[in-house]
């Protein structure tokens, strides 16, 4: 038996139980996650405003706050802050702290929380590469998904623990869409496809995009092949009924209004009535395919009118802020910039997988010209093409464009792989698949950063990656969190690492609902003392507290060099505030408001 054969039955074998397999893989995956993250496990060091606000929710919740109010009482006291999230992504967190309090105690239930919570989406999303990849490759294929999806830098890192965020959850959702999409089962893909929209709608609007196209694909295949209306029977009926238990189990009240930045009335109507022309679509049984597609598109443009004279405010950007709050704040956000204005590093990093699947998928579609499998790769080339084209509007959209690039980076690996497998000479073979996993990974873009894009910080940038490392750590943070609790006028993108590890209260947290809490605080330290000073009133502070030479802080310091931060920061003087002492290697300044 030749090398080829032996590996060849092995792959067999095991395709055969490929969930156990992946499983398996996703054990090792996680251990290896977490020993690499304990440090900052142990330190409770959540990288992330979001998965600081996250626990903080999930605390607030447990203490007793109500199912459907998700207000962030301890933002923007006494009203609270507005938080457009749901409860789905708080019940497994709050459900391994409520295991685990008893028997270790709340801190370490905590740590325990985060460390496995961003385990379990990580799980759906091999488990919806692997089918992915069995489906449009081969079925011995199945681990290539997988492998090549734990190499994306950056969709891997929403899955590290400490990231408890929703993002895991979206990114898990959208790798089941495309396994859904391209199932052979017509009733079991719809069905797949619509659960998978349902839950990443109810958790939030981030990938709404692509739900839209998956939408656009089951309805395309109907056109195409009348024999898939079953596909769309059960996919209209599962995305209405759905997406409709989602709003009424998960729906806060403040979503319960018609606003455009998650799963309101707004977006509820769009699925159920979505739904409900899809069905109706598949109950006609016309031969004709340029019929199928006039009705489709009668339909689409029937649901686009109707959202349209609905829903007027919601036709634009969803989080509806203002000019000004545009201008100072959310245009200023890193993962809003197109990929092109990052770094090398970033970029090399997050277009390295993207590039080498469009590559793949590409092929894939050339070379299934003619066949029965071109219309699942052209599926699979949607995805690809198009998140990969949106890097160059939102880097943000990096993650979701690495789970789309796995199947042509699988295919590559498989079809590279397969033709070093059939070469004479063992280190031929050995070698050749070592540098196909190497290539089609995109890993060596690690290696490639210094050598192509090396970065020198000035001694500027060390400064401030100095501050943004220091202040949010818990030995900072001690001793202002033993001090009595009271609300502290902070910097916006502190306000939730303030709220999670303290018993202080902040003004604002970087939310778009909030819109006017941020911009008090830019108009603080940006402005005047004196109108810093009118805004601590305001909102019943009692303490200021900053920190110097952060991210944030640059941005005020080159507003108004002779700014409230500005004073602070050189050490002047304000007559309203008094410097509280903190520990010489504090990296804050602290002071209380006498007046």
């Amino acid at each position: 038996m030749t090398a080829e054969q032996t590996g060849g039955t092995l792959l067999t074998h095991l395709a055969r139980r490929w969930v156990l397999w992946v499983l398996l893989l996703w054990v090792l995956a996680a251990i290896s996650l977490i020993w690499f993250r304990w440090n900052a496990i142990h330190w409770f060091a959540l990288p992330d405003t979001d998965d600081n606000l996250r626990i903080a929710e999930v605390r607030a919740w447990m203490a007793g706050q109500g199912w459907f109010d998700l207000r962030q009482y301890r933002l923007d006291p006494p009203g609270g802050a507005n938080i457009h999230w749901s409860r789905l992504v708080d019940l497994p967190i709050a459900a391994i702290i409520a295991l685990t309090r008893p028997l270790f105690g709340g801190p370490l239930a905590d740590r325990i929380a985060v460390t496995i919570a961003p385990m379990l989406p990580l799980a759906v999303a091999l488990l919806g590469a692997a089918l992915t990849t069995r489906r449009l490759i081969d079925p011995r294929a199945f681990l290539l998904g997988p492998a090549l999806l734990l190499c994306g830098q950056s969709s891997l890192y929403m899955f590290m623990p400490l990231r408890i965020d929703h993002h895991g959850w979206q990114l898990a959702a959208m790798a089941m869409v495309l396994a859904g999409l391209l199932d052979s089962r017509p009733a079991r893909g719809g069905l797949t496809v619509a659960i998978a929209t349902s839950v990443s709608l109810v958790i939030g609007l981030e990938m709404m995009i692509f739900i839209a196209m998956a939408a656009g694909v089951v309805g395309l295949r109907w056109v195409w092949d009348r024999a898939d209306a079953e596909r769309m029977r059960v996919y209209a009926l599962a995305l209405s009924g759905g997406t409709a238990l989602g709003f009424a189990l998960f729906a806060s009240y403040a979503n319960r209004a018609p606003v455009c930045d998650a799963l309101s009335p707004v977006w509820l109507s769009v699925a159920v009535l979505g739904g409900l022309l899809l069905f109706l679509l598949s109950l006609f049984s016309t031969e004709s395919r340029m019929v199928r597609l006039a009705m489709a598109a009668a339909a689409g443009i029937i649901l686009l009118t109707a959202f349209a004279l609905a829903w007027p405010n919601c036709v634009g950007r969803p989080e509806g802020v203002s000019p000004e709050l545009d201008r100072l704040w959310l245009s200023n956000i890193r993962e809003a910039k197109p990929i092109y204005e990052h770094k090398a590093s970033v970029i090399l990093n997050m277009m390295m997988l993207p590039t080498i699947g469009l590559l793949g998928v590409l092929l894939a579609c050339r070379l299934a010209w003619g066949t029965a499998r071109l219309g699942s790769w052209l599926i699979a080339a949607l995805f690809a093409v198009t998140s990969y084209a949106l890097l160059f509007m939102q880097a943000r959209i990096g993650p979701v464009a690495q789970i789309f690039a796995v199947p042509g980076a699988a295919f590559l690996g498989w079809i590279a792989v397969g033709w070093f497998s059939r070469q004479r000479y063992a280190a031929v073979r050995i070698f050749g698949t070592v540098a196909v996993v190497l290539l089609v990974s995109g890993l060596y873009s690690r290696w490639l950063v210094p050598l192509v894009a090396p970065e020198r910080p000035t001694a500027g940038t060390r400064i401030i990656n100095r501050a943004n490392a220091r202040c949010p750590t818990l030995p900072a943070l001690r001793p202002i969190a033993l001090m009595p609790a009271t609300t502290i006028m902070t910097f916006v993108d502190l306000g939730p690492r303030l709220i999670a590890v303290t018993h202080h209260s902040a003004i604002a947290g970087p939310y778009h609902r909030n819109g006017d809490a941020i911009l008090d605080i830019h108009h603080a330290f940006g402005g005047t003392a004196q109108t810093a000073h009118a805004i601590a009133l305001k909102h019943g502070a009692t303490m200021v507290l900053i920190c110097p030479n952060s991210n944030e802080s640059t941005i005020y310091r080159a507003r108004n060099p002779n700014g409230f931060y500005a004073q602070l920061a050189a050490g002047r003087q304000i007559d309203w505030l008094q410097p509280v002492p903190l520990p010489k290697s504090s990296p804050f300044k602290l002071w209380k408001i006498t007046r």
